[in-house]
C-alpha cells in the first residue's frame, strides 16, 4: 500500500504518481484536485478529503473509495471499475458512463446518470442511497439507476423532470412514487420478482459497503421506470 500526501500536488503530477505505483494507494490531504485517477485500469485508490470534478473520468477498471463527499462529474464516461462515495455527490455523476458501478452513500445532485448507456456486454449501475436532484437519468440510453431514498425525511426521492429524453435502460425507485411527475415517453410499474432479484443484488452490495440492512430496504416496494416502446420519441435515436 502506497500513501501519498496530495495537498500540494496538481492533477497531472498526482496521476503520474498513481500510474507509477505498483500497489494500491491511499491519498491524504485531498482538496479539490480534478481528474483524479482518470483512465486508470488497475489498483484501488482510497481518498481522504474532497476530490474535485471528474473524479475517475474514463475509469477503465480501477476502484476508487472516497471517505467524504465528491464534487461534479464523478465517473464521467467511465468504462469499467467501481467508485464508492461515503458521502454526497455533486451534479452530473456518471455522465455517459457505459460500464462499471458507482455507489453513493448519500444524495446526488442534478443530472445524475445523464446519457448513461450500455455498450456490448457492459451495463453500468449507479446506486444512490439518499435522494437525487432534478433531471435524473436525462437521455438515459442503457444501464440501471437505483435510488433508495434512505433518510430522506420529507424530501421526494427525485427532483423535477426525471427521465427526460430517456430511451433505454431502467430506473428503480424505492416506494410508489405517486408524487412524481414522469414524462410521456416512459412507463412506470411496480417491480416484479425478476426486478426485485436484480435490485436486491445491488442493494446487498450497497449495504455491505455502507453498513445498512438489506432486508429493511427490500421490505419496501419499488417502482420501475423504463422507456415506452410504443412512443415514437425513441425512433429519433439509432440503436443496434
Amino acid at each position: 500500500m502506497v500513501s501519498i500526501d496530495i495537498k500540494d500536488l496538481e492533477h497531472r503530477e498526482l496521476n503520474q504518481r498513481l500510474r507509477a505505483a505498483d500497489s494500491d494507494c491511499i491519498l491524504t490531504g485531498c482538496r479539490g484536485q480534478r481528474f483524479i485517477a482518470a483512465g486508470m485500469g488497475s489498483h484501488s485508490i482510497t481518498i481522504h478529503g474532497v476530490p474535485g470534478n471528474a473524479l475517475g473520468a474514463y475509469l477503465n477498471g480501477a476502484s476508487i473509495i472516497v471517505c467524504a463527499n465528491a464534487q461534479d462529474a464523478v465517473g464521467d464516461t467511465m468504462n469499467e471499475g467501481k467508485i464508492i462515495i461515503h458521502g454526497n455527490i455533486g451534479d452530473a455523476a456518471g455522465y455517459a458512463m457505459r460500464g462499471g458501478k458507482i455507489f453513493i452513500k448519500g444524495n446526488a445532485g442534478y443530472r445524475a446518470g445523464i446519457h448513461m448507456k450500455a455498450y456490448k456486454d457492459k451495463s453500468p449501475v449507479m446506486v444512490i442511497g439518499g435522494v437525487a436532484g432534478s433531471f435524473l437519468g436525462e437521455y438515459q440510453a442503457g444501464g440501471s439507476i437505483i435510488v433508495l431514498g434512505l433518510d430522506a425525511k420529507e424530501r421526494r426521492i427525485v427532483g423535477n423532470f426525471p427521465c427526460t429524453g430517456m430511451h433505454g435502460g431502467k430506473m428503480y425507485l424505492r416506494g410508489d412514487c405517486k408524487n412524481i411527475k414522469f414524462p410521456r415517453q416512459v412507463t412506470t410499474r411496480h417491480a416484479d420478482g425478476k426486478d426485485l432479484d436484480e435490485i436486491r443484488a445491488h442493494v446487498e452490495e450497497y449495504c455491505s459497503l455502507f453498513g445498512r440492512d438489506p432486508e429493511e430496504i427490500m421490505r419496501s416496494s419499488f417502482t420501475v421506470v423504463s422507456p415506452d416502446s410504443k412512443n415514437p420519441y425513441k425512433q429519433m435515436y439509432v440503436a443496434n
